[in-house]
């Protein structure tokens, strides 16, 4: 009789660990590069053209302003340094004033991540 060791339980179970660590430690490390990136649109649906983007960073009590960029003729926006897990943004501009915070939490530090929904403003120009 041959020992089959290698199939019982104490041998497939951590290494089945092993594997998943493993895969999530490639994971992080492939999509750790604190890119967040969205839109900004106002009421209606139209993209918000050089709107302040701004990003809140969670501490211990409050969160406190990180950072800016602006959007791009269509809206759009792309933040590269995120260092944080759980982040707010917030849209502004002069003529459409400011929009609500988005709350956006994260698995790990500097995940990227795209806004599943445009930054939207409650008002037109």
């Amino acid at each position: 009789m041959t020992s089959r060791w290698w199939m019982s339980r104490w041998c497939i179970v951590p290494t089945l660990m092993l594997v998943v660590w493993l895969g999530w430690i490639l994971y992080v490390g492939r999509h750790a590069n604190g890119l967040i990136e969205g839109r900004v649109v106002d009421a209606a649906g139209q993209p918000v053209a050089d709107a302040t983007i701004r990003i809140f960073d969670r501490g211990f009590v409050t969160h406190q302003e990180r950072g800016r960029t602006r959007t791009d003729a269509q809206g759009r926006f792309r933040i590269t340094d995120n260092t944080s897990h759980s982040v707010q943004l917030e849209a502004e501009t002069e003529a459409l004033g400011r929009s609500e915070r988005y709350e956006l939490r994260l698995w790990f530090a500097a995940q990227d991540a795209r806004l599943p929904e445009p930054l939207r403003f409650k008002t037109t120009p």
